[in-house]
Protein backbone atom coordinates (compact mmCIF):
# COMPACT_ATOMS: atom_id res chain seq x y z
CA UNK A 1 0.00 0.00 0.00
CA UNK A 2 1.49 3.28 -0.88
CA UNK A 3 0.85 6.15 1.27
CA UNK A 4 2.18 10.26 1.26
CA UNK A 5 1.02 10.70 4.91
CA UNK A 6 1.89 9.06 8.19
CA UNK A 7 -0.06 9.59 11.04
CA UNK A 8 3.43 9.44 14.36
CA UNK A 9 2.89 8.85 17.56
CA UNK A 10 5.11 11.03 19.74
CA UNK A 11 6.10 10.47 22.82
CA UNK A 12 8.69 13.40 24.30
CA UNK A 13 8.60 11.13 27.53
CA UNK A 14 11.05 12.94 30.39
CA UNK A 15 13.82 14.73 31.02
CA UNK A 16 15.89 16.08 27.88
CA UNK A 17 13.02 14.08 25.85
CA UNK A 18 10.78 17.63 25.89
CA UNK A 19 13.73 19.66 24.76
CA UNK A 20 15.27 17.20 21.54
CA UNK A 21 11.30 16.04 20.45
CA UNK A 22 9.93 19.55 19.13
CA UNK A 23 13.20 20.37 17.18
CA UNK A 24 13.33 16.78 15.65
CA UNK A 25 9.77 16.98 14.50
CA UNK A 26 10.83 20.86 13.02
CA UNK A 27 13.46 19.12 10.87
CA UNK A 28 11.09 16.32 9.86
CA UNK A 29 8.81 18.70 8.51
CA UNK A 30 11.12 20.59 6.26
CA UNK A 31 12.56 17.62 5.09
CA UNK A 32 9.37 15.70 3.78
CA UNK A 33 8.39 19.43 2.54
CA UNK A 34 10.36 19.03 -0.76
CA UNK A 35 9.04 15.36 -1.46
CA UNK A 36 5.88 15.81 -1.11
CA UNK A 37 5.41 13.53 2.51
CA UNK A 38 3.23 14.73 5.15
CA UNK A 39 3.93 13.57 8.77
CA UNK A 40 1.12 14.04 11.34
CA UNK A 41 2.48 14.45 14.95
CA UNK A 42 0.92 13.32 18.00
CA UNK A 43 1.99 14.14 21.19
CA UNK A 44 1.74 11.72 23.70
CA UNK A 45 1.85 11.00 27.80
CA UNK A 46 3.59 8.34 29.43
CA UNK A 47 6.82 8.04 31.55
CA UNK A 48 7.62 8.47 34.77
CA UNK A 49 6.62 11.88 35.82
CA UNK A 50 3.17 10.72 34.05
CA UNK A 51 3.86 7.85 36.93
CA UNK A 52 4.44 10.07 39.38
CA UNK A 53 1.22 11.85 39.06
CA UNK A 54 -1.23 9.66 38.08
CA UNK A 55 0.07 5.97 39.22
CA UNK A 56 0.31 4.63 35.63
CA UNK A 57 3.31 4.85 33.27
CA UNK A 58 1.51 3.86 29.99
CA UNK A 59 -1.97 4.89 29.93
CA UNK A 60 -4.54 2.97 27.69
CA UNK A 61 -5.19 5.82 25.23
CA UNK A 62 -1.78 6.71 24.98
CA UNK A 63 -0.98 3.35 24.07
CA UNK A 64 -4.43 2.45 21.72
CA UNK A 65 -3.21 5.99 19.82
CA UNK A 66 0.40 4.60 18.93
CA UNK A 67 -0.98 1.28 18.09
CA UNK A 68 -3.19 3.07 15.69
CA UNK A 69 -0.59 5.27 14.20
CA UNK A 70 2.06 4.46 10.91
CA UNK A 71 4.99 4.80 13.28
CA UNK A 72 6.14 5.63 17.00
CA UNK A 73 8.87 8.32 17.86
CA UNK A 74 9.98 8.50 21.13
CA UNK A 75 12.64 10.66 23.33
CA UNK A 76 13.17 8.77 26.28
CA UNK A 77 11.53 7.84 29.48
CA UNK A 78 12.22 7.24 32.87
CA UNK A 79 14.36 9.17 36.42
CA UNK A 80 15.91 7.13 38.65
CA UNK A 81 14.47 8.56 41.39
CA UNK A 82 11.30 7.52 40.51
CA UNK A 83 10.37 3.84 40.93
CA UNK A 84 8.09 1.27 40.76
CA UNK A 85 7.45 -0.37 44.39
CA UNK A 86 9.92 -3.17 43.14
CA UNK A 87 12.33 -0.89 42.69
CA UNK A 88 12.41 -0.78 39.04
CA UNK A 89 12.58 2.40 37.29
CA UNK A 90 9.83 3.29 34.79
CA UNK A 91 10.12 1.96 31.44
CA UNK A 92 7.59 2.07 29.57
CA UNK A 93 9.52 1.85 26.22
CA UNK A 94 9.46 -2.21 27.33
CA UNK A 95 5.61 -2.11 27.29
CA UNK A 96 5.31 -0.56 23.78
CA UNK A 97 7.95 -3.50 22.77
CA UNK A 98 6.05 -6.09 24.19
CA UNK A 99 2.77 -5.42 23.55
CA UNK A 100 3.49 -4.59 19.71
CA UNK A 101 5.63 -7.44 19.19
CA UNK A 102 8.47 -5.61 18.28
CA UNK A 103 10.89 -8.29 18.42
CA UNK A 104 14.08 -6.67 16.13
CA UNK A 105 16.22 -4.03 17.99
CA UNK A 106 18.28 -2.73 15.44
CA UNK A 107 20.92 0.04 17.15
CA UNK A 108 23.29 1.07 13.87
CA UNK A 109 26.98 1.71 15.02
CA UNK A 110 28.54 4.40 12.67
CA UNK A 111 31.24 7.11 13.34
CA UNK A 112 30.59 10.43 12.28
CA UNK A 113 33.62 12.55 10.92
CA UNK A 114 34.62 15.75 13.23
CA UNK A 115 34.27 13.90 16.09
CA UNK A 116 36.89 12.59 19.00
CA UNK A 117 36.47 9.44 18.73
CA UNK A 118 38.26 6.29 21.41
CA UNK A 119 40.13 3.92 19.16
CA UNK A 120 43.23 5.19 17.81
CA UNK A 121 43.36 2.76 14.56
CA UNK A 122 42.02 4.80 11.49
CA UNK A 123 39.76 1.93 11.11
CA UNK A 124 37.86 2.83 14.48
CA UNK A 125 36.77 6.08 12.76
CA UNK A 126 35.45 4.56 9.67
CA UNK A 127 33.11 1.84 11.32
CA UNK A 128 29.61 1.18 9.72
CA UNK A 129 28.02 -2.05 11.26
CA UNK A 130 24.71 -2.98 12.73
CA UNK A 131 23.59 -4.61 15.90
CA UNK A 132 20.12 -6.36 16.31
CA UNK A 133 18.78 -7.07 19.15
CA UNK A 134 16.10 -9.63 20.20
CA UNK A 135 13.65 -7.26 22.29
CA UNK A 136 10.76 -9.76 23.20
CA UNK A 137 12.64 -12.73 25.16
CA UNK A 138 15.73 -13.40 27.04
CA UNK A 139 16.30 -11.97 30.45
CA UNK A 140 14.61 -9.79 29.79
CA UNK A 141 10.85 -11.80 29.78
CA UNK A 142 11.00 -12.22 33.47
CA UNK A 143 11.37 -8.62 34.16
CA UNK A 144 7.17 -9.01 35.42
CA UNK A 145 7.79 -12.74 36.89
CA UNK A 146 11.13 -12.69 39.12
CA UNK A 147 10.58 -14.90 42.02
CA UNK A 148 11.88 -14.17 45.33
CA UNK A 149 12.37 -16.40 48.00
CA UNK A 150 12.55 -14.56 51.23
CA UNK A 151 15.53 -12.43 51.67
CA UNK A 152 18.00 -15.38 50.77
CA UNK A 153 17.40 -16.07 46.74
CA UNK A 154 16.23 -14.20 43.71
CA UNK A 155 15.65 -15.55 40.78
CA UNK A 156 14.98 -14.30 37.03
CA UNK A 157 14.25 -16.64 33.96
CA UNK A 158 15.57 -16.63 30.33
CA UNK A 159 12.84 -17.70 28.00
CA UNK A 160 14.32 -18.42 24.13
CA UNK A 161 11.83 -19.63 21.99
CA UNK A 162 12.17 -21.26 18.17
CA UNK A 163 9.24 -18.49 17.15
CA UNK A 164 11.09 -15.60 18.25
CA UNK A 165 14.35 -16.82 17.43
CA UNK A 166 13.36 -17.35 14.14
CA UNK A 167 11.91 -14.57 12.94
CA UNK A 168 14.85 -12.66 15.08
CA UNK A 169 17.08 -14.87 12.28
CA UNK A 170 15.79 -14.17 9.62
CA UNK A 171 15.24 -10.58 9.85
CA UNK A 172 18.91 -10.35 10.30
CA UNK A 173 19.82 -12.18 7.22
CA UNK A 174 17.42 -10.29 5.28
CA UNK A 175 19.53 -7.30 6.71
CA UNK A 176 22.55 -9.02 5.70
CA UNK A 177 21.26 -9.35 2.21
CA UNK A 178 20.22 -5.60 2.08
CA UNK A 179 23.86 -4.35 3.39
CA UNK A 180 25.86 -6.87 0.99
CA UNK A 181 23.94 -5.50 -1.74
CA UNK A 182 25.27 -2.35 -0.73
CA UNK A 183 28.81 -2.84 -0.63
CA UNK A 184 29.04 -4.08 2.94
CA UNK A 185 30.22 -7.55 3.37
CA UNK A 186 26.89 -8.76 4.77
CA UNK A 187 28.20 -11.05 7.54
CA UNK A 188 26.06 -12.11 9.77
CA UNK A 189 27.05 -12.83 13.35
CA UNK A 190 25.20 -15.03 16.20
CA UNK A 191 26.71 -13.36 19.37
CA UNK A 192 25.87 -16.15 22.34
CA UNK A 193 27.09 -17.83 25.36
CA UNK A 194 26.51 -21.57 24.12
CA UNK A 195 29.18 -22.95 25.27
CA UNK A 196 27.92 -22.56 29.25
CA UNK A 197 23.84 -22.16 28.70
CA UNK A 198 21.34 -24.65 26.93
CA UNK A 199 19.27 -22.14 26.23
CA UNK A 200 21.88 -20.02 24.08
CA UNK A 201 22.98 -23.87 22.47
CA UNK A 202 19.31 -23.61 21.31
CA UNK A 203 19.45 -20.59 20.23
CA UNK A 204 22.37 -21.24 17.96
CA UNK A 205 20.98 -24.11 16.93
CA UNK A 206 18.11 -22.39 15.41
CA UNK A 207 20.44 -19.45 13.75
CA UNK A 208 22.11 -22.52 11.60
CA UNK A 209 19.09 -23.94 10.22
CA UNK A 210 17.77 -20.47 9.28
CA UNK A 211 21.36 -19.74 7.80
CA UNK A 212 20.98 -22.92 5.62
CA UNK A 213 18.26 -19.99 3.99
CA UNK A 214 20.64 -17.66 2.95
CA UNK A 215 23.15 -19.18 1.21
CA UNK A 216 24.25 -16.00 -0.21
CA UNK A 217 24.84 -14.80 3.38
CA UNK A 218 27.71 -15.66 5.23
CA UNK A 219 27.02 -16.69 8.80
CA UNK A 220 29.43 -16.59 11.91
CA UNK A 221 29.17 -17.63 15.52
CA UNK A 222 30.71 -15.79 18.93
CA UNK A 223 31.26 -15.62 22.15
CA UNK A 224 29.70 -12.77 24.12
CA UNK A 225 32.80 -12.70 25.85
CA UNK A 226 34.94 -12.39 22.93
CA UNK A 227 32.28 -9.80 21.31
CA UNK A 228 32.97 -7.65 23.90
CA UNK A 229 36.71 -8.29 23.13
CA UNK A 230 36.32 -7.79 19.48
CA UNK A 231 34.48 -4.77 19.79
CA UNK A 232 37.34 -2.70 21.44
CA UNK A 233 40.05 -4.44 19.62
CA UNK A 234 38.80 -4.56 15.96
CA UNK A 235 34.95 -3.60 15.55
CA UNK A 236 35.24 -3.46 12.11
CA UNK A 237 35.68 -7.14 12.05
CA UNK A 238 31.44 -7.03 11.91
CA UNK A 239 28.83 -6.38 9.60
CA UNK A 240 25.82 -7.39 11.10
CA UNK A 241 25.63 -9.00 14.87
CA UNK A 242 22.42 -10.85 16.50
CA UNK A 243 22.16 -11.66 20.30
CA UNK A 244 19.58 -12.06 22.82
CA UNK A 245 18.07 -9.18 25.03
CA UNK A 246 20.50 -9.02 27.35
CA UNK A 247 23.61 -9.42 25.32
CA UNK A 248 22.35 -7.04 22.91
CA UNK A 249 21.25 -4.26 26.04
CA UNK A 250 25.15 -4.16 26.50
CA UNK A 251 26.84 -4.39 23.37
CA UNK A 252 25.04 -1.68 21.70
CA UNK A 253 26.00 0.48 24.41
CA UNK A 254 29.66 -0.72 23.77
CA UNK A 255 28.23 0.19 20.59
CA UNK A 256 27.45 3.96 21.26
CA UNK A 257 31.19 4.41 22.97
CA UNK A 258 32.58 3.90 20.04
CA UNK A 259 30.70 6.29 18.27
CA UNK A 260 31.34 8.67 21.02
CA UNK A 261 28.39 8.65 23.20
CA UNK A 262 24.69 7.74 23.75
CA UNK A 263 23.59 11.43 22.15
CA UNK A 264 25.08 9.85 18.99
CA UNK A 265 23.56 6.46 18.69
CA UNK A 266 19.88 6.29 17.11
CA UNK A 267 17.93 3.08 17.32
CA UNK A 268 14.69 1.37 16.62
CA UNK A 269 12.88 -1.45 17.83
CA UNK A 270 10.57 -3.44 14.63
CA UNK A 271 7.79 -5.49 14.51
CA UNK A 272 5.81 -7.30 11.94
CA UNK A 273 3.05 -4.50 11.93
CA UNK A 274 4.18 -1.75 13.89
CA UNK A 275 7.95 0.10 14.92
CA UNK A 276 9.28 2.16 17.69
CA UNK A 277 12.20 4.78 16.79
CA UNK A 278 13.84 6.60 19.65
CA UNK A 279 17.38 7.94 20.72
CA UNK A 280 19.70 5.10 22.95
CA UNK A 281 20.78 7.92 25.55
CA UNK A 282 18.01 8.58 28.78
CA UNK A 283 16.13 11.17 30.15
CA UNK A 284 19.69 13.27 31.35
CA UNK A 285 18.10 14.66 34.81
CA UNK A 286 21.64 15.84 35.36
CA UNK A 287 21.78 18.19 32.15
CA UNK A 288 17.94 18.55 31.68
CA UNK A 289 16.55 22.27 31.51
CA UNK A 290 20.20 23.52 31.21
CA UNK A 291 20.33 23.48 26.74
CA UNK A 292 23.16 21.08 26.87
CA UNK A 293 21.45 18.03 25.35
CA UNK A 294 22.86 16.85 22.08
CA UNK A 295 19.76 15.52 19.66
CA UNK A 296 21.78 13.99 17.13
CA UNK A 297 20.82 10.69 18.19
CA UNK A 298 16.92 11.93 17.96
CA UNK A 299 17.32 13.43 14.58
CA UNK A 300 19.09 10.30 13.28
CA UNK A 301 16.06 8.21 15.38
CA UNK A 302 13.40 9.99 12.78
CA UNK A 303 15.32 9.62 9.87
CA UNK A 304 15.13 5.68 10.75
CA UNK A 305 11.59 6.16 10.81
CA UNK A 306 11.43 7.99 7.73
CA UNK A 307 13.23 5.52 5.96
CA UNK A 308 11.35 2.48 7.53
CA UNK A 309 8.08 4.06 6.59
CA UNK A 310 9.66 4.92 3.09
CA UNK A 311 10.33 1.01 2.94
CA UNK A 312 6.92 -0.28 4.44
CA UNK A 313 4.66 1.76 2.28
CA UNK A 314 6.58 2.55 -1.24
CA UNK A 315 7.34 5.72 -0.83
CA UNK A 316 10.67 6.75 -2.21
CA UNK A 317 9.93 10.43 -0.89
CA UNK A 318 10.56 9.54 2.53
CA UNK A 319 13.65 7.30 2.07
CA UNK A 320 15.07 10.20 0.38
CA UNK A 321 13.81 12.67 3.28
CA UNK A 322 15.74 10.22 5.52
CA UNK A 323 18.71 10.19 3.71
CA UNK A 324 18.94 14.35 3.69
CA UNK A 325 18.74 14.39 7.69
CA UNK A 326 21.59 11.72 8.07
CA UNK A 327 23.54 13.36 5.48
CA UNK A 328 22.95 16.81 7.02
CA UNK A 329 23.63 15.22 10.39
CA UNK A 330 27.00 14.21 9.15
CA UNK A 331 27.59 17.09 7.08
CA UNK A 332 27.37 19.13 10.69
CA UNK A 333 29.55 17.41 11.87
CA UNK A 334 32.08 17.18 9.70
CA UNK A 335 32.92 21.01 9.07
CA UNK A 336 33.96 21.41 12.84
CA UNK A 337 31.34 23.83 13.81
CA UNK A 338 29.45 22.04 16.75
CA UNK A 339 30.90 19.83 19.47
CA UNK A 340 28.60 18.58 21.73
CA UNK A 341 29.21 19.10 25.69
CA UNK A 342 29.58 15.06 26.31
CA UNK A 343 32.73 15.57 23.69
CA UNK A 344 34.39 18.27 25.58
CA UNK A 345 32.51 20.74 23.61
CA UNK A 346 30.44 24.00 24.26
CA UNK A 347 27.61 23.71 21.49
CA UNK A 348 24.06 22.77 22.97
CA UNK A 349 20.68 21.72 21.51
CA UNK A 350 19.98 24.77 20.01
CA UNK A 351 23.55 25.19 17.62
CA UNK A 352 23.40 21.78 16.90
CA UNK A 353 19.63 21.96 15.49
CA UNK A 354 20.72 25.18 13.76
CA UNK A 355 23.88 23.82 12.57
CA UNK A 356 22.47 20.55 10.70
CA UNK A 357 19.00 22.29 10.00
CA UNK A 358 21.34 25.16 7.91
CA UNK A 359 22.93 21.42 6.66
CA UNK A 360 19.80 20.70 5.22
CA UNK A 361 18.59 23.21 3.69
CA UNK A 362 21.93 23.45 1.70
CA UNK A 363 21.57 20.22 0.57
CA UNK A 364 18.06 20.60 -0.37
CA UNK A 365 18.91 23.24 -2.49
CA UNK A 366 21.89 22.64 -4.44
CA UNK A 367 20.04 18.90 -5.07
CA UNK A 368 17.50 20.90 -6.85
CA UNK A 369 19.83 23.14 -8.89
CA UNK A 370 21.83 20.27 -10.13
Amino acid sequence: MTKSTFDIAVFPGDGIGVEVTPITLELVKAACEKYGVECNFTNLEAGAAYYKEHGVALPEDSMATAKASDAILLACMGMPSIRYPDGREIAPQLELRETLDLYAGVRPVKTLKGLPLPLADKRGHELDFVLIRESTEGLFASRNRFEKEGDEVAKDTQVITRKGSERLFNFAFKMGQRRKQLGYSGAVTCVDKANVLGSFFFFRQIFDQVAQNYTDVEANHIYVDAAALQLVRQPWMFDVMVTENMFGDILSDLGAGLMGGMGMAPSADIGDDHAVFQPCHGSAPDIMGQGKANPSAMFLSAAMMLDWLGDKFDNQGAVKAAQDITKAVEAAYESGEILPFEFGGTSGTQAIYDAVFAKLKQLQNNSITC
